[in-house]
């Protein structure tokens, strides 16, 4: 669990990276490779519900996933769905992306070299990478319409299901100033940052949850 010293700046930030966005059909479901494997589960639930007809899983590994997925995230991902009802011809895969910006690439080339015309898309990652994989889809891709969504739990049901509290929190805090360090490296489109998410960051910063800092 959270210890009660940081839930508050926790939630501030937490809060600030789920963007809201309304689920709606889309050309294609895009999952965003990560150690957590509620990616591929509420990828696989929005297949079934119908909000999309083809579906990408990218991500190679990183010092994260290696231990979780050693098969590679985007082909863990796909066996997952695979296992639980998805149709293996309309899920495609990329499994050399090691970034967000090359998730983004990579699935819009399979995706045009499938001859898939895509004007939407619905971006699924960690509830945390969101806004980040929002602004860097809205970089890349400028004329594509982008829902970002996660598998809906809360930040206590989502630190249990990942069993770490101390990473949830330092890769949460590490999203954070990638926002602001991406924009300014042209990675991504800037993104407004209220204050009190600015200060709950510098505070967990001082707490020492640091080593996803860049």
């Amino acid at each position: 669990m959270l210890p009660n010293a940081i839930r508050s700046d926790v939630e501030v930030l937490w809060a600030y990276h789920n963007m809201g966005h309304e689920l709606r059909p889309c050309d294609a479901g895009i999952g965003l490779g990560s150690h957590d494997l509620g990616v591929a589960i509420v990828a696989t639930e929005l297949f079934h519900a119908g909000m999309y007809p083809w579906l990408v899983f990218t991500g190679a590994n990183a010092p994260t996933t290696i231990e979780r997925f050693p098969q590679g995230e985007a082909v863990a991902y796909r066996d997952y769905a695979i296992e639980h009802g998805v149709p293996a011809d309309a899920i495609l895969i990329d499994t050399t992306a090691t970034n967000t910006e090359q998730n983004i690439k990579f699935s819009r080339a399979l995706l045009e070299d499938q001859g898939v015309n895509v004007s939407s898309v619905l971006l699924m990652s960690r509830p945390y990478q969101q806004r980040r994989a929002y602004a860097t889809c809205k970089k890349l891709w400028p004329e594509v319409q982008v829902i970002c969504y996660s598998r809906p739990l809360s930040l206590d049901d989502y630190v249990a299901s990942i069993g770490d509290m101390k990473k949830v929190v330092d890769m949460l805090v590490g999203d954070t100033q990638r926002i602001g360090v991406y924009a300014e490296r042209g990675f991504a489109i800037a993104q407004p940052m209220p204050e009190e998410v600015k200060q709950a960051f510098e505070r967990l910063v001082a707490a020492g949850y640091v080593s996803r800092l860049v």
